[in-house]
């Protein structure tokens, strides 16, 4: 009897044990999954702090903590992000408003204020462009650190003139309420996040 108890005794820490080791991976994997979660909204709270300084604070936040995970609380990664949500917007606002031009029964007041529409957001693309260029190589600039950063400040600042110069023309221009409203939403959804970019800039890098 007291053999029988002892074998029973074994048989259970045995089975106990193997219990313990075939969830050890699980532990692990929920372990480094609440790890994953708190680092997440750690780096989103980050950006909430940073966005706070823009003009446009609610569009900096909607538009960069998808990215929390990739900028992390790096200063560079944050600027470099916002440049590229901004260049995105400027290539969609560039392809919509070249597809106006291709609306039927445009004036001629409507389609000379598209064309020039279309060239500003192409300059606004390109310097978008040459400032993230300027940015891959922020990190060894060495004594040219301060010059690189003086010029991605003059092409963000550019590419804002630029598109605000194609909603100077919808003033100035007799057109239609669709065309206005769609070139107007265009350039809102570029503005918006360009200039998010230029503060972002200037409060990380204000020399």
């Amino acid at each position: 009897m007291e053999a029988y108890s002892r074998t029973t005794l074994t048989i259970l820490l045995l089975m106990n044990l193997l219990f313990l080791i075939s969830n050890i991976p699980t532990t692990l994997a929920a372990t480094s999954s609440a790890s994953n979660s708190v680092s997440t909204i750690s780096y989103k709270t980050y950006i909430q702090t940073a966005c706070n300084s823009t003009t446009y604070p609610r569009v900096c936040y909607s538009s960069l903590s998808p990215y929390a995970s990739n900028i992390r609380g790096h200063p560079q990664k944050l600027c470099k992000t916002a440049l590229s949500v901004a260049a995105k917007a400027a290539r969609n606002a560039s392809s919509t408003i070249s597809n106006l031009s291709k609306l039927k029964g445009l004036t001629r007041s409507e389609a000379a204020v598209i064309k020039d529409c279309i060239e500003n957001v192409k300059s606004s693309v390109d310097e978008l462009k040459q400032s993230l260029n300027e940015m891959g190589h922020l990190g060894a600039c060495g004594s040219d650190c301060q010059l690189q950063i003086s010029n991605i400040k003059t092409w963000v600042s550019a590419a804002i003139t630029d598109e605000s110069t194609c909603t100077d023309g919808l003033e100035e221009q007799k057109v239609s309420a669709t065309v206005q409203d769609k070139i107007s939403r265009s350039i809102l959804n570029v503005a918006r996040p360009t200039s998010n970019a230029l503060s972002l800039f200037n409060s990380h890098y204000p020399y």
